[in-house]
Parts: structure tokens; sequence; C-alpha cells
């Protein structure tokens, strides 16, 4: 259950964090000399062997705990199909927690076979013991309609008892919902007051998003140092979204000094995870040599990976690279350096890409591309023109079966 792409950024998975099996945090640095009450009159010699001890005669909490460690890697080689195993032991004897694990790798497939019916089974059962985060994963479910019906009601139900216990994932759900009036009415002021509280416990997708709300003054004045304060907090953990808005302000110079170097590190911290807008922008400072030394071949780079995603702007960017080039061997041929045979048909199949690129542009409305393909139609042969259409119709055929997920966050779009 991916996050998708809005027109302003990475939306994340509803359960960021909920779907991360940490708790054991420390676990190899506790006391490895001591009695355990499950087996009494014992020492054991290591953390590891007491913990297996006590899970193997059938003690939940213990089970739990292996299960943990094998999820982690955690003093034993990370196994998903041994962590799955102890989660299942424990949460057959009614250990909220592990019934919470054992959904979790359900929902994704790991050591088990995805199977988000048998997800929602497991986060019910737990969330019916008051386990928050389960709570909070099967709002996740109905919001998106993963392994039951889409029920945004019943989302925000389970946001509502999470979010009792001030749970942040929950919080920034229940924002999102009051955001896009799905399940609620449509509330600004509540999206930002619950995006509020999830940031301030360090959230980072609440602090992307009320760091979004404060840069285009949704729900609150708009000021451009706050925004800025939110999306560093947030780029600080390493959220894309925020990264890629962090390079925006120094690149506009919104909130801060204009400086195109720190826009191209924020930009490339943001890219370099699969952030298609950042992709997109960080070629284009390749391209102008703003902020790094110009690099047409770094440009296009960025903007394929980013036209590979369906990023539009970044499709109309490489197909003017494609005809550029084309346009030079053109003119240089005219100049009397004439290339071979093979030379030609190469030279030519950059336009054929050319037209690919801008007519997968245009398809999304983009009027610049629709210009472009237009102007390129008369320098391409028939079986030419052939090829290129069957290369944007083979494109848009690998991209369809995406287009059938259900978004995992209904935040308005909202531009570059």
């Amino acid at each position: 259950m991916e996050g998708k792409n809005s027109a302003f950024g990475l939306l994340v998975a509803a359960s960021v964090g909920a779907h991360l099996l940490v708790p054991a945090r420390g676990l190899a640095q506790q006391d490895i000399l001591r009695p355990e009450p499950c087996t009494f009159n014992v020492v054991y010699a290591t953390a590891l062997a007491a913990t297996t001890a006590c899970a193997e005669a059938g003690h939940a909490p213990d089970q739990y705990m292996l299960g943990l460690m094998y999820a982690n890697g955690i003093d034993v080689q990370e196994d998903h199909t041994e962590a799955s195993r102890w989660f299942r032991l424990a949460a057959e004897q009614g250990h909220p927690a592990a019934q919470h694990s054992l959904g979790v790798l359900h929902a994704e497939g790991e050591g088990v076979p995805e199977d988000d019916a048998e997800a929602v089974h497991w986060y019910r059962l737990a969330a019916d013991q008051g386990y928050v985060p389960a709570q909070g994963d099967l709002g996740v479910m109905y919001d998106n309609g993963y392994g039951v019906p889409e029920d945004d009601a019943e989302a925000v139900r389970w946001y509502r008892l999470a979010v009792e216990q001030r749970y942040a994932p929950a919080q920034y759900n229940l924002g999102v919902m009051y955001e896009g009036g799905t399940g609620v009415p449509m509330d600004i002021g509540e999206a930002v007051r619950w995006y509020r509280l999830a940031a301030e416990q360090g959230f980072a997708a609440a602090q992307y998003n009320l760091g979004a709300m404060y840069d285009h003054g949704d729900g609150v004045p708009e000021d451009d140092g706050e925004a800025m304060r939110w999306y560093r907090l947030s780029a600080g953990q390493g959220f894309a979204a925020a990264q890629h808005s962090l390079g925006v302000m120094y690149d506009e110079g919104s909130g801060v000094a204009e400086d195109n170097a720190e826009a191209v590190r924020w930009y490339r911290l943001a890219a370099e995870q699969g952030n298609a807008m950042a992709q997109f922008k960080l070629g284009g400072m390749y391209s102008r040599g703003e902020g790094i030394l110009q690099d047409e071949a770094e440009a296009s780079r960025w903007y394929q990976l980013a036209a590979d995603q369906g990023d539009a702007l970044a499709q109309t960017n490489l197909g003017v690279i494609h005809a550029q080039r084309w346009y030079r061997h053109q003119r240089s041929a005219a100049m009397g350096d004439v290339p071979t045979e093979v030379d030609l048909d190469l030279i030519q199949q950059e336009l054929v890409l050319s037209y690919m690129w801008f007519t997968l542009s245009a398809e999304q409305g983009n009027e610049t591309a629709q210009t472009n393909r237009d102007a390129i139609e008369q320098w391409l042969s028939p079986e030419e023109l052939a090829e290129a259409r069957r290369l944007s119709e083979a494109w848009i055929r690998r991209r369809a079966p995406e287009s059938g997920e259900p978004e995992t966050l209904r935040v308005p779009d909202r531009s570059r």
C-alpha cells in the first residue's frame, strides 16, 4: 500500500509509522543475566536465549518479542517468515500487539502471502482490545477499501478512537479526512488542528502538510517562515515531499534567501527517493546550470526518471531535448558534415522519441506538448509516425495497472 503523487507532492500511505515493527529498540542492550518469570530458577546467558526459551514454553509476550527480533534482525538474521510464525503463536493467544504485527505482515506480504482481508481480521482483533496502532490501521483499511468495502465513516470512527490516545498517524489521517471532506464535512480549520497535533509529535507527513497549509494560506494565514519551519522539520526526517518543497523555497527565495545550490541539494535528496517533481526540478537545474554545472546528459537523465513516472512537464522537456538533438544533427548535415547511414537512422529515432514524449504529455492536457508534437509531425515519415504512436500506446499500457489502485489519501491537489 504505497503512497501516491499529487500535483504538489508525495502523499504517504495512510498508516505511515504504524507499519514499522520497531518497538524492540534497545532490546539487545537489556540485562542478559536475568531469571525469567516463565521458567523459575533459570538464569540465561543471553537475552535471545531467555526470549527463545520462554517463547518455546508458550509465553505470549516472549513469542511476540521473538517475532519482533526476527522482523527487525535484532540478535538474529532478519526473517519475516520466522517472525510471522512467532507473531501467530502469540496472536492466537490474544496478544494484541502480535495480532497487529501479524496483520502488518499480511498487509505488506512479508513472510506470508499478501492478503488484505487477513490483515483486517488481525487488526480488528487487536483494535477491539483497544490496541491503538491497530485501530489506526483498521481506519486505513476502511479509508482505502483494502480487504473491506471502502467506508469513510467507518474509517473516521476508527481514527477517532486512536486519536483519543494521541496516536499521531491517526491524527494526521483525520486531518486528511477534514481537508478532503471525506467521511466528515470539509473543514480546513479542523484539518490544520489535527495536522498540528500530529506534527508537534514529530510525525513527518503531518509536518509536511502543515507546512503546505502555511505555504498556500489554507486554513491559516500564508506565512513562508512557518512553511519553511515545518518543511525543514519534515525534510530532516527524510520525507521526500518536504525535501522537494524546501528546494522550491530556496529556488524561489520564499521564506529564505534565494540559494540555487541549496535548492539543488534538497531537490537531489527528494529525487533520489523517487519524487517525480524533484526529479523534474533537478533536471531543470542541470539544464539551465543553476546551482550546479550545466549538464545536458544529467538534465536528460533526471527528466527521464520523472517522465517515466508520468510527469507531464518532464515528458515535454524530454521531448524538447530529443528534438534539439535531431535539429543539431540536421544542421551539421546541412553544413557538410554528412553522417553515415547508421547515424541517419539513430538521428531520426531522436525525432520519433520526441514525438512519443510530446504525445504522452499532450494526453495529459499539456498544450505546449501538443503544439510541439504537431510541429514536428511533418518531419516524420508515415512509418516513423506509426512507430512513435506505437511507442506511446505501449507506454500507456504499461502504466495502466497503476491507474486502478485506490488512492491512499485525499489531500486536494496543489500547484507546483
